[in-house]
């Protein structure tokens, strides 16, 4: 049995006190306990896999960053556009390039992983004439890689509603374009996911390209025409409908892309959106415009508030 001095006694019973009255004064005082975290996430996007300019070694370097974090995130989410692009290569080219990032996936990563599917993910669509007939056109080779049983779901993880979505679709009318849009079908689903989920539970929802997104406009000169034009393939020209159907359902509270491969912030009926860079930068060529390799750092709290930070981390460009 353990002796306790006087000098322990007095000092166990002063931080008791301390303890006890703690509380007792941040009521009086009308202050208000800080939310509980309950998940912190690394979010990365646009990793953009393929054998030149040391992408996998860049790849895995970013991974290694976010384990050596001091209070390290619980999941990595990714944010889509994978490898380097599958939309116009050949099949050796897309396997390649697949057999990459899978590689260093294992080989790198020991944190729960959930995956969205990006535009550059898709394979064939530039050459449906060739490989329209294969069984791993289009979306399905991404998901049997990625093991999922479709391109869009949902899960809970600690308390909270995870929708990961699916936005690329063929443009109207132009075959081998795309557009940034959930089909009618994926809209419904989405709409019965949120009427099914407690008014109560959070919800994050995960796309490749934004919903919204104020760093759209500096993708580019899209300005030069004298007018602001964003294309609908780098922001979800559908998300007016979007938009009103989270109006719906107040419990929606936080949206994270990539895609454009800059970094933003936006509030916008009470959700917030955030775009979180992109962990090749300017495709393995150094910073994009202002932003440098990184990933997103998001914590979700019980009370259904987050907080997100973009995060860089040391990579030398290869020639």
């Amino acid at each position: 049995m353990q002796h306790l001095t006087r000098r322990q006694i007095l000092a166990t019973g002063i931080g008791a006190a301390a303890a006890a009255v703690a509380p007792a004064a941040a009521a009086s005082s009308g202050a208000r306990p800080a939310p509980q975290r309950v998940l912190r996430i690394a979010h990365l996007a646009d990793t953009h896999v393929q054998p030149e300019r040391g992408a996998a070694e860049g790849f895995e370097a970013c991974l290694n960053a976010v384990q050596a974090m001091p209070d390290r995130p619980d999941l990595v989410i990714t944010g889509g556009d994978l490898i380097m692009s599958s939309f116009a290569a050949t099949k050796e080219r897309t396997k390649t390039q697949w057999d990459l990032f899978t590689r260093v996936l294992r080989a790198s990563l020991s944190l729960p992983v959930e995956h969205t599917i990006g535009n550059h993910d898709v394979w064939g669509w530039a050459n449906p004439e060739q490989y329209a007939q294969d069984p791993l056109y289009g979306k399905k080779w991404a998901c049997e890689v990625l093991g999922l049983e479709g391109p869009y779901r949902s899960l809970v993880r600690a308390g909270w509603r995870m929708i990961f979505l699916d936005g690329t679709f063929p443009r109207p009318g132009h075959a081998r374009a795309y557009v940034a849009r959930l089909d009618d079908a994926q809209f419904a689903w989405l709409g019965e996911e949120l009427r099914r989920t407690p008014a109560e539970q959070p919800v994050l929802i995960s796309s490749h390209m934004p919903i919204l997104a104020a760093c759209a406009f500096f993708d580019g000169d899209n300005e030069v025409s004298g007018d602001w034009q964003v294309p609908g393939a780098w922001m979800h020209i559908d998300a007016r409908r979007i938009k009103d159907l989270f109006l719906q359902h107040p419990n929606v509270k936080v949206c994270i892309s990539g895609h454009i491969h800059l970094v933003d912030k936006v509030v916008y009926n009470n959700v917030t959106y955030f775009c979180n860079g992109a962990v090749s930068g300017a495709w393995w060529r150094g910073n994009y415009q202002e932003f440098g390799n990184g990933y997103g750092v998001l914590d979700l709290f019980a009370d259904g508030s987050c907080a997100n930070r973009y995060v860089t981390y040391p990579w030398q460009v290869r020639p």
